[in-house]
């Protein structure tokens, strides 16, 4: 799909506030507010608007333990991986999951309460999956840049 300059900038405030209202939008963009609206509709039904969330501070949600896990598969191949899939996306501490290059096969990002928390996941949950080889896990200690926006 191709997108104007006008469309950059109306994807660039919904990125920043996606709760802004159209008639502030609009006066943003500098359209009218049925011109906005019609643009922002075509934006969500060519998919390039996924959807609209709220992003919540992990920490103030209770969760303090931010992990990035490095997982490899004993078996490769469309059924293995399938089942790798079906089996991460029953576990609600599993953020986001990337197929990868590399040593590694997957590498997860996983919340979790605190430490204990973390290892009772590892120990029933992930290393119990089958297919499972081996896992390495990066505890992240802070964090200095925590961006959703893409750059248009």
């Amino acid at each position: 799909m191709k997108i104007d300059h006008t469309d950059k900038v109306i994807l660039e405030e919904l990125q920043d506030n996606a709760r802004i209202t159209n008639s502030e939008l609009s006066k943003r963009v500098k359209l009218s507010p049925s011109s906005t609206l019609e643009r922002v509709k075509k934006l969500e039904s060519s998919g390039l608007i996924d959807r609209y969330t709220t992003l919540l501070n992990s920490k103030k949600a209770g969760y303090t333990c931010i992990t990035f896990v490095e997982v490899k598969l004993a078996r490769h191949g469309a059924t293995p991986v399938d089942d790798f899939f079906k089996s991460i996306s029953g576990i609600e501490e599993v953020l986001e999951c990337h197929h990868i290059t590399g040593e590694g096969d997957f590498l997860l990002k996983i919340a979790t309460r605190d430490i204990p928390h973390y290892d009772e996941l590892i120990l029933h949950g992930l290393s119990a999956l089958a297919n499972v080889q081996h896992l390495k896990t990066s505890v992240v200690l802070s964090t200095f840049k925590h961006k959703t926006q893409l750059p248009l």
